[in-house]
């Protein structure tokens, strides 16, 4: 029944007041961002920091360029903020205070006006490029993965990892005053226009002996005919083969990085955002009981939205089928400032959850900071009585 907060580094520098108010939520651990994306976010509380622009991705960890030598893929500094070594202070000052600290990492998310080297990002059927999702296909992105956990890991004493967009980005992706909703695009639209054919790709389909030639053409297909389900665009057998390389992507790439977490700190625990569903891209990749790994503490749901939250946390349940903690990621300024906090939660842990994970530590209002209060501690009345088994 373990809470997380999940917190910048900015969250904490030059605001003297941010450690109390974390522990006020009474949170068990705070996942702080060791590498982040381009974002803009307004800090309500902090006392010389409003509105802060981020314009880039950036690496917040101790630079070794030693480390990145010879990588074709680096990360940057993050030139906006003075502040050398921000994640190694701010979990100096969480550990300090008795808080444990997971170091959470976006992986294949990528945000940079300079970034040009666009043979590392996915390509849809039309041949279009997403200058933000580097592919895990290849072998330079995964290098890349690898050695950002691992500096990060190197950055400070943390408990473990958090890894967000450990697999394909796919087609969406809110920035860039995104106008795609004017298209009205379905589920299935979005799930065929995330389906990537770059070099990589293309060469990893072809091993299978499958023609990434043959599959772009029925996607493109498929999305003009507004198909209802990538089963009908592809036919089931080759729905089934592609499903199966792409979720093959980020198993590799998870367990890759497993491996190198075990080898820089032994015994950390390792918490994976991650969908149960097979098309799943983004912050919440596909993740299924065939690419299990015994390693992983954690997996995470995406339980922003309230309607789907509770099918994707009892779907994510199942894959996980008692191996892990399942947690929610929960959005609290969306429905749950007023009452029913407690019979919300029940059905959560209902269908699965046993860990609670709470966005976003420095972004909280006074309203929405009473609410994360009121959902820890109902979350903690309820759980217990939840496992001893309590209906």
């Amino acid at each position: 029944m373990s809470v997380t907060g999940y917190a910048f580094p900015w969250d904490f520098i030059d605001d003297p007041g941010a450690l109390a108010r974390t522990q006020e939520l009474d949170v068990d651990v705070v996942a702080l961002a060791g590498s982040y994306h381009a974002t803009r976010v307004v800090n309500t509380s902090h006392p010389t920091r409003r509105v802060t622009d981020i314009p880039y991705s950036a690496f917040y960890g101790t630079r070794r360029d030693g480390a990145w030598r010879g990588h074709r893929l680096t990360p940057r500094v993050p030139s906006w903020f003075d502040h050398d070594d921000a994640f190694a202070t701010t979990a100096q000052l969480l550990t300090g205070a008795g808080i444990d600290v997971d170091a959470w990492v976006v992986l294949t998310h990528i945000d940079d006006p300079e970034f040009t080297d666009l043979e590392l990002v996915e390509r849809n059927a039309y041949g279009e490029q997403y200058p933000y999702a580097l592919c895990p296909a290849s072998e330079d992105v995964r290098g890349y993965c690898l050695t950002l956990v691992e500096e990060t890991l190197r950055s400070a004493d943390v408990r473990g990892v958090v890894l967000e967009a450990s697999g394909p980005m796919g087609f969406d992706h809110a920035g860039v005053h995104d106008k795609s909703d004017f298209a009205e695009l379905s589920v299935a639209q979005r799930q065929l226009l995330s389906l990537c054919f770059c070099a990589a790709c293309r060469k990893g389909q072809q091993a299978l002996g499958l023609d990434p030639d043959e599959i772009a053409t029925k996607v493109r297909v498929g999305i003009d005919d507004d198909a209802s389900t990538p089963e009908v665009a592809l036919g089931s057998e080759l729905a089934d083969a592609l499903a199966g390389f792409r979720v093959a992507l980020g198993t590799e790439l998870r367990d890759s990085i497993i491996q190198r977490v075990g080898d820089v700190r032994p015994g950390a625990t390792i918490t994976v955002h991650a969908s149960a569903q097979r098309w799943a891209t983004g912050s919440f990749p596909a993740l299924s009981a065939q690419s299990w790994s015994s390693s992983i503490t954690s997996v995470v749901s995406n339980a922003w939205d309230p309607a789907s939250a509770e099918d994707e946390l009892r779907a994510l349940a199942s894959v996980v089928e008692g191996r892990a903690e399942v947690g929610a990621y929960l959005r609290l300024d969306r429905d749950w400032s007023g009452g029913g906090n407690d019979a919300t939660l029940l059905r959560y842990v209902r269908a699965g959850l046993t860990e609670l994970h709470l966005y976003h530590l420095g972004l909280f209002t006074k309203e929405s900071s009473r609410a994360a209060r009121n959902v820890v501690e109902c979350f903690r009345e309820i759980a217990p009585r939840r496992n001893a088994g309590s209906s």
